[in-house]
């Protein structure tokens, strides 16, 4: 039986980076397989996952030589921490290595939607007509930027933001207002919801804590300005679902980016189907070759090293962009 199990995909070079040193099962079939995941766990020292193998009490019991988990990710909603605390299991994320694709794919997301419809034209121009006046959009200089959360990844998004001229503002209540991050990156320290009312686009980065479980619904979008613009590429359960795509259908907001849902894979038939200026993509603003790269190897080499009771190592992904 294998001493490590990878249920999720992973770059080829963090797999073999354990399977030189250790049995090592890779198997993305896994997600959702329960019968053909038990046997391999019963000699498991390590377990692999991204996000869509729920690590919890059941799981665990399933593996009691388990020693630690790999997170390909940052967000841990999927992982009970307090059970694995209670079998002194530790769970390696790979925190910072995917900050870069993220705050890429939030200004990418930014400018798109800023532009309208532009990006969309394909048909019409291929049929012969020319919809140039309908599709004058937005510059992204002067808009102001509202982040929700301002971590690792917020702030790298700030920093690109603030090359295209954009004003920021940030709400967090765990960045003290003392802390140098707010002068170094230029955010204005903000409250939510207050500062919804001035926002041009409003860019999720929270976790999701029963605190910000639902923290966008009716109330808070109905604060945000009309055509303004919402991005999620943090948890889906931030964001009410229903209540987003009742703002988008009145017009209210003038169009929304949602890389994370409330259940992924997002079923078909949602109420999403149908609903305009809306742009879905699934769960991919932090996977890119080279973030995926760096998660891969970053959570490979903290995984052999903790099995073999060495210090464990660091993401530097953004290390020359701060």
């Amino acid at each position: 039986m294998p001493d490590i199990v990878i249920t999720e995909f992973m770059d080829q070079a963090g797999i073999d980076m354990l399977a030189r040193e250790f049995d090592t099962r890779y198997d993305p079939a896994l997600i959702g397989n329960r019968d053909a995941l038990a046997p391999l766990l019963a000699d498991c020292r390590a377990l692999v996952v991204r996000n869509r193998t729920p690590v919890n009490e059941s799981l665990l019991a399933l593996g009691p030589k388990l020693k630690v988990v790999g997170r390909l990710g940052v967000g841990l909603d999927n992982i009970d921490l307090k059970a694995c605390a209670a079998r002194k299991i530790p769970v390696l994320p790979a925190t910072g290595a995917n900050e870069v694709s993220v705050a890429e794919f939030t200004i990418a997301a930014i400018l798109v939607m800023l532009r309208g419809g532009a990006f969309h034209a394909n048909d019409e121009i291929l049929a012969g007509l020319w919809p140039r006046t309908r599709m004058v959009g937005r510059e992204a200089q002067g808009r102001v930027l509202g982040l929700l959360g301002f971590g690792a990844i917020a702030r790298q998004v700030a920093r690109r933001a603030a090359a295209f001229g954009m004003r920021l503002m940030a709400a967090d209540p765990f960045v003290a207002a003392d802390d140098p991050a707010w002068k170094h990156y230029g955010v204005e320290r903000a409250t939510f919801p207050d500062f919804l009312p001035r926002l041009d686009v409003l860019s999720v980065h929270t976790p999701l804590t029963p605190k910000t479980r639902g923290i966008i619904g009716a109330a808070a979008l109905a604060r945000m300005p009309k055509g303004s613009y919402l991005i999620n590429t943090a948890r889906g359960e931030v964001v009410v679902e229903a209540a987003l795509a009742d703002a988008l259908r009145s017009g209210h907001l003038g169009g929304a980016t949602i890389d994370v849902f409330a259940e992924e894979p997002f079923p078909a038939g949602s109420r999403y189907v149908g609903v305009p200026n809306l742009i879905l993509t699934p769960h991919i603003s932090g996977v890119t070759n080279e973030s995926n790269l760096r998660i891969s190897t970053l959570v490979a080499d903290n995984v052999r090293r903790f099995l073999k009771g060495e210090p464990l190592t660091v993401a530097d992904a953004a290390a020359d962009a701060k």
